[in-house]
């Protein structure tokens, strides 16, 4: 009966899906890879010692070992010199779109970064900052493509003062830009874009480019660094989001500040705002959380690895950032030379390795429509975290995953009612665990159990 009903509603899904499609509304479409892959951010500068494409192209192997299918590359392309900041500058103040940074090497070592990554099976997304260029870019000698104030000063946003903001109300500016774009796809040959303060460049330009580069390289992917408008840039040119707000609630319930109900209360929001298709990602660090706000350890202390494993639970894609899987403990400096920790034998490099195996291996955690909706299972303890992901997959079979997560500074004892999901279950462990109809487990601090059968 209770199967019934999950079928019910799941059609009713699919056709509210399907109706905001026909008017519109959500018009996504995924390429097929993305919806078990794993994105790791690319900071090319702190990687390695040499800080070059060629230094990072010998870290490809160990990364597609370790289970990663995206490479999101931080912006590589020259950058400014005028009112740079530190002394190598930002990454997100470029100076010319179609030339690499010589900090990292030449257009062919950066050729062959690519060529090695698609051989082993990777995907390469490039950080595109469309929103604005540096103040030495030959783009502010053209009138009008740039916002200026009164005095005919060149504009700048926040803190950002070594960038100027661009006028998209300039459709020669919008034409170059979109020019640029398709010489990364068509003549350089990466497979997407994220994009920079996505929010802040108009939707309609998005939706133009990359519907227009879509045409010929349907598989593109593209993540947009926004939550807040996430509604309308998910509609057409965007295939995935930032979980900003789940980010900052993982770092809420980590320090005390946030608690179980506040993760479901987001979930609900969540389902009833944007279309399911919209995959979010998930992450417990990036470049400007580590530079920023501290590092996992520091946001999340005793919580890290469980909230590492929280990524991959919930619904969208889990992203690891530079350094996460090598143990780094440290702040990265933004602007100047700064190379990740590499710990030996880092716990971290196994955890990832076993959630990125976990994830492929469950076709209920992969991401939206492919993967199953999840629901929050009766637990008579208000710390803990227990939901199940249910894949009735279309060929036959089924896939459960249940987790279970103890998000509090003490253990706890506690019982979850299964009902329908009893059963043997292979844990991420590899033990094998018999699930009754009202399990009754206890849990270190901040320790989980990830269930799968």
């Amino acid at each position: 009966m209770k199967k019934s009903l999950f079928f019910v509603l799941g059609l009713l899904l699919l056709s509210s899906c399907a109706s905001k499609c026909a008017e519109g509304k959500c018009d996504l479409r995924h390429t097929k890879w993305a919806y078990d892959a794993t994105i790791y951010e690319l900071n090319t500068r702190q990687l390695t010692e040499e800080g070059t494409f060629a230094a990072a192209e010998a870290i490809l192997p160990q990364l597609k070992e370790s289970g990663v299918d995206i490479i999101w590359i931080m912006p590589c392309q020259k950058i400014g010199v005028l009112n740079r900041k530190g002394t190598l500058g930002s990454y997100y103040a470029i100076q010319d779109y179609c030339v690499l940074n010589p900090e990292f090497g030449t257009r062919a070592d950066f050729e062959h970064f690519l060529a090695t990554a698609h051989e082993l099976g990777l995907k390469v997304i490039l950080d595109w900052v469309a929103n604005h260029t540096a103040p030495d870019s030959e783009w502010t000698k053209n009138e009008g493509w740039h916002y200026r104030d009164s005095l005919g000063n060149l504009m700048v946003q926040y803190d950002w003062t070594d960038i100027s903001k661009l006028n998209y109300n300039n459709e020669d500016m919008r034409a170059a830009m979109k020019e640029a774009m398709h010489w990364w796809m068509d003549t350089i040959g990466i497979d997407g874009f994220r994009c920079d303060v996505a929010g802040e460049v108009p939707t309609d330009f998005w939706n133009e480019v990359m519907g227009e580069i879509k045409v010929k390289h349907p598989d593109m992917f593209t993540l947009a660094e926004d939550e807040a408008k996430a509604k309308e840039l998910t509609q057409q040119a965007f295939d995935m989001y930032y979980g900003w707000e789940l980010h900052h609630l993982m770092n809420g319930v980590a320090q005390g500040k946030n608690n179980v109900n506040d993760l479901w209360n987001y979930f609900a929001k969540v389902d009833s705002t944007l279309c399911p298709k919209a995959i979010r990602m998930n992450f417990t660090s990036n470049h400007d959380e580590n530079s920023w706000s501290g590092t996992e350890f520091e946001r999340m202390g005793n919580a890290t690895d469980l909230f590492a494993a929280f990524t991959y639970i919930v619904p969208g894609m889990p992203m690891i950032y530079t350094g996460q899987m090598s143990g780094n403990h440290h702040r990265l400096q933004f602007f100047e030379k700064d190379v990740i920790d590499r710990v030996e034998n880092a716990p971290q490099h196994a955890l990832y390795k076993n959630l990125n195996a976990f994830r492929k291996a469950n076709k209920a955690i992969w991401s939206n429509e492919i993967g199953a909706a999840m629901e929050r299972l009766n637990c008579d303890n208000e710390n803990i975290f227990a939901c199940v992901r249910h894949k009735v997959c279309p060929k036959g079979g089924e896939n459960t995953v249940v987790a279970l997560m103890n998000m509090s500074n003490e253990e706890q004892t506690f019982t979850v009612e299964m009902n329908d999901y009893a059963g043997s279950y292979q844990c991420i462990c590899d033990k094998m665990v018999e699930i009754s109809p009202s399990y009754t487990i206890t849990l270190a601090p901040w320790s989980y159990q990830l269930l799968a059968k």
